[in-house]
């Protein structure tokens, strides 16, 4: 394909350089990113206010399965993405996934039932469920095999960054929680405008569609005998890295109080795991990049199952629980997002994106069954301990689910001597 064409599909300027493109890449799907951590965190900060003002006459139970119904809509979006993303395109996709969460989000305001509100967070989160995993693959694909991993970790960084503005923005704005939605919205439309105009399409996706001389990829690929072993262990790994991460930043607070320590240490041991996450993602990825995604994953989910289960015995020490904490966050958080890496070195290009949908809607399961078992735990009264060892043996099968994954890459358009 030449230039020229490759240039008018990809929607960027002819004469835009590769170092230009990618800076364009890395920045778009940062933000994009970004938009979904912010929406992670702005149910739970708006949920007290809904309840107390008894907006719409919202329960307790009603504002339950709306934050449910959003996690539905999520893994729904990242399930559905990955085979239009292989046969239609990355740029179209995320460009459209981004208007249709933006647009369902300026709308969520201006509900006048329940079950418009819930509807809306269904649908948004569909949107939103296709984001991340082709902003994932966009990134990896952009950048050299041996920066791979890095190019995960360092596209969810934007993660964490949306959920520290959102949390900042709902210290000020706690009342009037509306304008929270109106700003994502907003924010949202505005990124999608800029994308139209600056992000490229992925030259490995053109590639590997020029060489097949066809744009339709089914999901069954991956269950040929080369890819199937590969997706069983990382759609166990997502699952249970996911449900690790749902499951800790939901309960974390409430287990650490039931431990004994005072509210405000257990408050704060949130924000000290996030931060121990940001710090993970940049180790991560660089670690991973250098000694191999595979054993580096190994290691990371090991690490947070000792690490876990150490939160089972109370600490005298805030130095010692600040420490323990941080480490976990660094480890946990991570190792999910590695999990990721794994499958943007391991497949080709022509199912790449099928592949990471695949193990992001999945994993999305997780982030359901763990906040949910872990509630049961802490209303049976058994929380602590019992919480976090529970959080360790579900690190502990996700070991044994990366044990199970090929050192190699497959196919054609994979990299070719690229280890993982």
């Amino acid at each position: 394909m030449s230039s020229a064409a490759s240039s008018s599909v990809s929607g960027a300027p002819a004469g835009a350089g590769g170092s230009g493109r990618a800076v364009w890449t890395v920045i778009l799907c940062w933000t994009t990113v970004l938009l979904e951590g912010y929406d992670l965190v702005v149910l739970g900060a708006i949920i007290p206010t809904l309840l107390k003002t008894r907006h719409l006459g919202m329960t307790a139970g009603d504002a339950t399965t709306v934050a449910t119904l959003s996690l539905v809509g999520v893994a729904i979006g990242a399930l559905l993405v990955g085979p239009l993303a292989d046969r239609l395109g990355r740029r179209l996709l995320l460009i459209a996934s981004v208007v249709e969460f933006s647009v369902f989000t300026l709308l969520v305001p201006l509900a006048g039932s329940v079950a418009v509100f819930a509807t809306l967070r269904l649908a948004a989160g569909v949107g939103l469920g296709a984001c991340m995993p082709v902003s994932l693959t966009m990134m990896a694909e952009r950048l050299p095999a041996e920066r791979r991993a890095r190019a995960g970790t360092l596209t969810m960084t934007g993660y964490h960054t949306g959920a520290v503005i959102t949390s900042l923005l709902a210290l000020r704005m706690a009342d009037d929680w509306r304008v929270l939605f109106y700003v994502l919205g907003a924010a949202g439309l505005a990124v999608a405008v800029v994308q139209w105009f600056r992000l490229p399409e992925s030259a490995a996706f053109l590639r590997a569609r020029e060489a097949s001389g066809s744009s339709r990829v089914p999901f069954t690929e991956l269950l040929r005998p080369a890819c199937l072993r590969a997706g069983i262990g990382v759609w166990m790994a997502s699952f249970m890295g996911l449900l690790l991460v749902y499951g800790l930043n939901t309960w974390l607070p409430k287990l650490m109080n039931d431990a004994g320590y005072p509210v405000p240490t257990a408050v704060t041991q949130l924000l000290v795991l996030n931060a121990g996450g940001v710090a993970g993602l940049v180790l991560g990825g660089f670690v991973a990049d250098r000694r191999g995604i595979k054993p580096t994953t190994l290691g990371w989910f090991a690490g947070s199952a000792v690490l876990l289960a150490c939160l089972g015995v109370r600490m005298r020490s805030d130095l010692l629980l600040d420490t323990v904490v941080f480490l976990t966050g660094m480890f946990v958080f991570s190792a999910q997002v590695l999990v990721y890496a794994y499958v943007t070195l391991f497949y080709p290009a022509a199912v790449r994106g099928t592949a990471l949908g695949s193990a992001s809607g999945i994993g999305r399961v997780g982030s359901l069954v763990g906040p949910s078992v872990t509630g049961a735990l802490v209303t049976a009264g058994i929380g602590h301990p019992w919480g976090f060892w529970f959080f360790a043996a579900v690190a502990g099968c996700a070991v044994l689910a990366v044990l199970t994954l090929p050192g190699r890459p497959q196919g054609p358009g994979a990299e070719d001597g690229a280890g993982v």
